[in-house]
C-alpha cells in the first residue's frame, strides 16, 4: 500500500540532485516527519561489444570512493535527449567515439528504491566500431579499454567491476549468453 504524503520540503535542487524531506503516514498510521528522498534524473549504460566481440569499457576516477575503475559507459539522460536509447548512443560516441552496431533495450534498474526516484536503463550494442576521437566534457578524464568476455567475466568474478548499476546488467549478460 502506497505511503500517504502529508507535506513536502525541497532541501536543495541542483541539475543533478534534488533532495527533499517527506512527511509521510504509513498505512498502519504511523507517521514519519522526516524520510529524505533524492531525485535524480534517470541514469544509462551501455553494453558494448565491437565488432570482433570485444567489451568497450572506460576507466575513471570515482571520487566518492577515492578509486579508479573499469567500467561500462554510463551517464545521465539529458532533457534534449529524445529517448534513452539515444542517451546511450550520445554517452558511447562521446565518452569512447564508438558508435554504429545494432542496439537493444537489455535491462531497467532502480538504483536505490528507498531513497531514490531514478531508474537506469541498460542497453546492448553489439557490432560496435571506433568513428571518432572521444568528445569529453572538461570535467571527465576517462580512458578507453577493449576487453575479452574472459576478462571481463574474471574482473566481475574478482570483484573488480564495484559499480552495482554495472555488475547487475553484467551478471545478467553472461547468465543469459554462455560464451
Amino acid at each position: 500500500m502506497k505511503w500517504e504524503v502529508l507535506g513536502t520540503e525541497y532541501l536543495f535542487r541542483r541539475p543533478w540532485l534534488t533532495a527533499r524531506r517527506d512527511h509521510v503516514r504509513l498505512p498502519n498510521g504511523v507517521e514519519n516527519p522526516e524520510y529524505y528522498v533524492l531525485e535524480y534524473p534517470d541514469w544509462v549504460n551501455i553494453i558494448a561489444r565491437t565488432e570482433d566481440g570485444r567489451f568497450v569499457f572506460v576507466r575513471q576516477y570515482r571520487h566518492a570512493l577515492g578509486e579508479t575503475r573499469y567500467e561500462l559507459v554510463a551517464g545521465v539522460i539529458d532533457p534534449g535527449d529524445a529517448s534513452p536509447l539515444e542517451a546511450a548512443k550520445r554517452e558511447l560516441y562521446e565518452e569512447t567515439g564508438y558508435g554504429g552496431g545494432e542496439w537493444q533495450a537489455f535491462a531497467t534498474f532502480s538504483p536505490n528504491a528507498s531513497a531514490m526516484n531514478n531508474t537506469s536503463h541498460t542497453f546492448l550494442a553489439t557490432g560496435v566500431r571506433k568513428v571518432s576521437e572521444q568528445h569529453l566534457e572538461p570535467t571527465e578524464d576517462i580512458t578507453v579499454h577493449l576487453f575479452t568476455a574472459d576478462e571481463v567475466l574474471n574482473m566481475l568474478r574478482e570483484g573488480e567491476i564495484r559499480q552495482a548499476l554495472m555488475a547487475a546488467p553484467l551478471w545478467r549478460y553472461f547468465a543469459e549468453n554462455k560464451e
